[in-house]
């Protein structure tokens, strides 16, 4: 497919989705004042492809409400939501195509570099679709000598940049997490497992901030009270989906976070610095300033 004609497939979803409700010739009218269009209309049978490549490409229906003046809408707009992954590739189309087509200004734009963790994508994709057991061979941050072991891949999850693998060890009978960009080699071996019915990754991972993973953390409500110039970062960029702000005033703000905290979001709270303290839980709270006298005690 041509880099031109999947710029208008993203065209059209953003467009109605700003729009939420929007006829034909509006469409056609946004249409004539883009740079794609060259000046020239959006014939009504080429806007019926589009919409059937869109569905077919990105899995959004692009619906007609024909009382009141046939207005077209993304019947299914829950999908473009935060966290969703047809959301996810839309933005990274848009962008990715955006600087395709700004090359001149590359040293004017500053990327991230991301630890090479694509290697293997494409494999674990495959064995997660027919439920494979992969064979890897592993080198831990932690240890001084790679492994070699069987997976179950259940689900991928990218945090911070990185690519995380969330699979079932068949030895340990555990949940394990795996960085990408650590590992050596892979095989999809021939071996099948039962992915459970009732799996859900979001839901997995919607009691844990990051990519850290563990049932012997319970689920507590974490107090966290952030200076008022910092406030407005949080609320921008919630730490967790649970976040609830209940005070404010001109000094800080208290928000209410409900998850198991692991070390991820200590290191999250540490990253904010001074701005942000624990108030609750009292152990979650102690062990926080176990890391920040740890820290304090290597700057003596």
């Amino acid at each position: 497919m041509g880099k031109n004609l999947l710029n208008k497939y993203i065209w059209l979803v953003e467009t109605i989705q700003n729009a939420e409700r929007i006829t034909y010739e509006e469409i056609n009218e946004k249409w004539r004042n883009n740079e794609l269009s060259e000046g020239l209309d959006l014939p009504l049978r080429t806007f019926h492809k589009w919409r059937n490549a869109v569905e077919e490409m990105f899995g959004l229906i692009i619906d007609c409400e024909r009382k009141g003046g046939y207005h077209y809408y993304i019947a299914n707009a829950e999908e473009l939501k935060e966290g969703n992954i047809r959301n996810w590739l839309i933005n990274t189309f848009s962008i990715s195509n955006l600087l395709v087509d700004n090359l001149q200004l590359n040293e004017r734009i500053v990327l991230e570099e991301i630890p090479s963790g694509q290697k293997y994508f494409a494999h674990i994709i495959e064995a997660m679709k027919n439920n494979n057991v992969i064979n890897m061979t592993y080198q831990s941050y932690w240890r001084d000598n790679s492994n070699n072991f069987d997976v179950e891949p259940y689900c991928v999850k990218l945090f911070r940049q990185r690519w995380y693998l969330l699979g079932r060890s068949p030895y340990k009978k555990q949940m394990m997490i795996y960085a990408l960009d650590r590992i050596q080699e892979l095989w999809v071996t021939d071996a099948k497992f039962e992915l459970p019915v009732s799996f859900n990754a979001n839901e997995f991972f919607s009691e844990y901030f990051g990519v850290n993973i563990g049932d012997d953390i319970d689920v507590e409500t974490v107090k966290l009270k952030v200076a008022s110039y910092q406030a407005n970062y949080i609320r921008a960029v919630p730490l967790h989906h649970s976040q609830e702000e209940i005070e404010r005033n001109e000094n800080f703000s208290i928000f209410e976070l409900r998850l198991r905290p692991t070390n991820d979001l200590i290191r999250e709270i540490l990253w904010h610095g001074e701005a942000v303290e624990v108030l609750e839980p009292l152990e979650f709270r102690g062990e926080v300033a176990s890391s920040i006298e740890e820290i304090r005690g290597k700057y003596k």
